[in-house]
């Protein structure tokens, strides 16, 4: 009984995001229409102006003489470090700005790496979407590798693209439903393919979450990096089958985690609002509602699913995919 009023949910739920998504995808034509007998801005507004706003806004600054033994993670403005950080610095659309000393890796995506004089970095460096610029006496004991053309990459791989257009255009509309359609054939997918593995990745989720956003983290920009060393340093004939690996691997983690995420959500919610603990189906509904929700949301809707995406991949990851079990055996 209970199974069969978590699969009506789901269906409603799908059948509801379908329609709406129709509806808005079917005034397109309409609205492009509008779109192109509107006058330009007559006040010199332009699409860089927002942009311009968020450069300005203040930056995660670690002044010197200060010492920080946990993470340190920006979200859409700069980290500045001058004082001295005891583990990893990561900056996801902003810069990381090194004046000090970092123990620990430096990942930046959408932003660059700039390193002063005085700068020591201990780990390593990973710059997608930006630059690695040392001034000389900075120092890196680690490998430095930076990509500046990977903003597509990994934005497809976190968000999907988003095609140039407002976050109230019709089209970005009607795709964003279309996908939470999407979500909900991949959760009654994956739930009734490996149910006990999910709920597996799930409890990671509730118990590590932070490990896990770090974990997959540094599992998306691997797994960019070698698309991209597969694409620069093998040939056609034996590169294209291997990035074609990488891609399947890498949208199998996503699904899977995003699902465990989904389930994570909804367990928790239930249990904050003291309801009846929920069917894992169920739960997983819940949580692709909330989610969809904020997902309309401009610019926190990105940067939820994101980090959403970054601790789905982790989980999945560090669970390998609910078994339990170590990637490769110990020769």
């Amino acid at each position: 009984m209970h199974s069969e009023r978590g699969s009506w949910l789901v269906s409603c739920w799908l059948v509801v995001l379908v329609a709406w998504s129709w509806s808005i995808l079917w005034s397109v034509p309409v609205a492009a229409q509008q779109a192109s007998a509107t006058p330009p801005p007559v006040d010199g507004t332009t699409a860089g102006d927002a942009s311009t706003e968020r450069d300005a806004s203040p930056a995660y600054h670690l002044q010197r003489g200060s010492i920080a033994r946990n993470r340190i993670v920006a979200l859409g403005q700069d980290a500045v470090i001058d004082g001295e950080a005891k583990s990893h610095v990561v900056a996801i659309s902003g810069s990381a700005r090194i004046s000090g000393r970092v123990v620990g890796d430096v990942i930046v995506l959408d932003g660059d790496a700039l390193l002063t004089e005085t700068a020591r970095v201990g780990g390593d460096i990973y710059v997608l979407s930006g630059r690695i610029e040392a001034a000389p006496g900075a120092t890196m004991d680690g490998r430095s590798v930076a990509y500046p053309d990977a903003s597509a990459l990994w934005v497809a791989l976190i968000q999907g693209p988003a095609m140039g257009l407002p976050a109230s255009s019709p089209v970005v509309l009607g795709a964003k439903l279309a996908l939470l359609a999407f979500w909900a054939f991949v959760i009654l997918a994956l739930f009734a393919i490996g149910r006990r593995e999910l709920l597996s990745t799930s409890e990671s989720i509730r118990v590590e979450p932070f490990r896990n956003f770090f974990l997959g983290l540094t599992g998306v920009a691997a797994i960019v990096l070698t698309a991209l060393f597969f694409s620069a340093f093998s040939g056609a004939l034996l590169g294209l089958p291997l990035i074609v690996l990488v891609v399947v691997f890498a949208l199998v983690l996503r699904f899977w985690g995003m699902v465990a995420v989904f389930h994570a959500l909804g367990d928790w919610l239930a249990e904050r609002l003291k309801w009846r603990p929920p069917l894992p189906l169920t739960a997983a509904t819940y949580g692709l509602m909330v989610l969809g929700l904020v997902k309309f949301l401009p610019w926190v809707g990105i940067w939820v699913w994101s980090v959403a995406t970054f601790i789905g991949v982790g989980a999945a990851l560090s669970t390998k995919f609910g078994r339990r079990e170590t990637w490769f055996e110990a020769a």
